[in-house]
């Protein structure tokens, strides 16, 4: 006979989370495998795996509370015990959406039972919302989010960060080292953990990061290794907790996605109610952004709603769509703090450096790209007969978009001007 446990992880797989160890890439083109341990280390403190529920040693743990409580999938979705698992899911993404910094830290007292069930069962809950919305860019943001909470964690808590990067990372260890530990210390040699992490780890993560720091170039490198030396206001593990939210930002994400074709309508359908709130919160912070401009939005070329619309969701845009971005408010004169705003929402958004790099476009004059370049970076996101406009030929420039709109507006609005005809003359009598 199954036990409820069981029963719930059959009817659930969409649930089960920590399974997937690559990167899915939307568009169709093939994951990329990324260097994992092919068996990571068993995890018995069950404190961390209520907190980072997205480990694949997660996933039988949580399995075994579910055969305890007797928590099915129906009760997950409507019944009493897990209502406040519920609720902190529902917190959770509204701050996927509206939370700078991602989801906050603990819904609870994780040291006592009904603290872990509420934390585990509620990312459990959260992510069965957002796989329904089958939105990808949601997907996205929701990974982002859950990622940028657990390296906030991962930051003051080096026991479980240990189990965390021999998880993600094939290649790292960590020695005591006594010098100045990046915590505010100024320069006092303090006992801390000095981290050391493959090159081929490495290299697979830093291109999504932005900062020098963040370059081979700036790395102290040896015997193929890279050491992450503590900083002043940046310890070594703060670096680690940085690179570990770019593979649990790609993990939770391909997981997910996986994971959206399982859900059926019927099961959509008992979420409407989730799904449309952030759904609704999404259309909002993207409507937000863009009305920064005071321009109207129907006006912009595709590629430009796009960067501005990714940007807002937390999506790492590429260095050239950010160029283009920040080139194309420069053309069409907005102001440089309104350009400034469209990247706010992006992971690592400093305002010291967005504001200089924004600056530094307006002062050069920079021209945006042509559509030509566009496609070959991967900022095009109009495939034929997305947009009539965007299919004719002499259509090379997301300015001559945005010009000709503006032309067929003024077009519209003089021929809805009405006519005023004078008035006859009155008769007279003769």
């Amino acid at each position: 006979m199954e036990g409820a446990g069981t029963r719930f992880c059959r009817a659930t797989s969409v649930l089960e989370a920590g399974g997937s160890r690559r990167r899915l890439i939307s568009g169709g083109r093939p994951p990329t495998v990324v260097p994992v341990p092919r068996e990571p280390e068993p995890v018995e403190d069950v404190v961390t795996l209520a907190r980072y529920p997205f480990l694949p040693q997660a996933s039988p743990w949580i399995a075994a509370l579910a055969g305890q409580h007797r928590i099915t999938l129906d009760e997950l979705l409507q019944g009493g015990f897990m209502e406040p698992a519920r609720a902190r899911a529902r917190i959770r993404l509204i701050e996927t959406v509206e939370a700078e910094e991602g989801v906050s830290l603990s819904g609870g007292d994780l040291h006592s039972e009904n603290g872990r069930l509420v934390e585990a069962f509620s990312f459990y809950y959260a992510r069965l919302v957002v796989c329904a919305t089958r939105d990808e860019r949601l997907v996205a943001r929701w990974a982002l989010a859950e990622a940028q909470r657990a390296e906030r964690l991962l930051r003051n808590d080096e026991r479980a960060l240990s189990v965390v990067a021999r998880t993600f990372f094939s290649d790292i260890s960590s020695r005591e080292h006594r010098g100045p530990s990046g915590r505010g210390d100024r320069g006092t040699a303090l006992q801390h953990l000095e981290w050391v992490i493959g090159m081929p780890d490495f290299i697979e993560v830093c291109p999504k990061i932005t900062g020098d720091r963040w370059r081979l170039a700036n790395t102290e490198l040896f015997d193929g290794s890279i050491r992450l030396h503590s900083e002043a206001q940046y310890s070594s593990s703060a670096k680690v907790a940085r690179l570990l939210r770019e593979r649990i930002k790609a993990s939770i994400e391909a997981d997910a996605l996986e994971k959206v074709g399982e859900v059926n309508d019927d099961l959509a359908e008992q979420l409407a109610l989730p799904i449309g709130i952030v759904r609704n919160l999404m259309e909002a912070r993207v409507q937000q952004s863009i009305a920064l401009t005071g321009a109207d939005e129907a006006d912009w070329p595709p590629c430009m709603r796009r960067i501005v619309a990714d940007l807002s969701n937390g999506v790492n845009v590429n260095h050239f769509g950010r160029v283009f971005l920040a080139s194309m408010g420069s053309t069409m004169e907005l102001p440089q703090t309104t350009t400034v705003g469209f990247f706010r929402g992006a992971p690592d958004f400093s305002e010291a450096t967005t504001s200089y790099q924004v600056g530094h476009v307006y002062e050069q004059g920079y021209t945006p790209a042509g559509c030509a370049k566009l496609k070959v970076n991967h900022n095009c996101p109009v495939l034929p007969g997305d947009d009539r406009l965007c299919d004719r030929e002499w259509l090379t420039h997301p300015l001559k978009y945005v010009r000709s709109k503006q032309r067929w507006k003024q077009r519209m609005e003089e021929e809805a001007t009405p006519v005023v005809q004078a008035d006859p003359a009155p008769a007279t009598d003769v």
